[in-house]
């Protein structure tokens, strides 16, 4: 079973989000999702942007790729990456 869904547009997966950390990283598949931890505080959306800016930046896509589908007030969310290429997909499945 794949931890991320794709479609025609793009590809969505679920994240688990935990703020606060000492610095942003990616720790593995939980529960099937990806975690990850993100150095900002959840305060006014700021771990929200961290994590796409920090998502962005390790997929090589620029942010506007790069979306809170859902779970904006949850460690638990939906991402979506609009238009990948191959690359991008081999490097998502690397991450896990």
């Amino acid at each position: 079973m794949t931890w991320y869904r794709e479609d025609s547009s793009g590809i969505s997966f679920n994240v688990h989000v935990v703020p606060r950390a000492s610095r942003s990283e990616i720790v593995g598949l939980h529960n099937g999702a990806l975690r990850i931890r993100v150095a900002a505080p959840p305060v006014d959306g700021a771990a929200n942007r961290e994590l796409i800016k920090f998502l962005a930046k390790k997929l090589g896509l620029p942010r506007t790729s790069v979306t809170l589908v859902s779970g904006s007030n949850s460690k638990n969310k939906i991402i979506r990456l609009s238009n990948p290429n191959t690359t991008t997909r081999q490097q998502l499945i690397d991450l896990s």
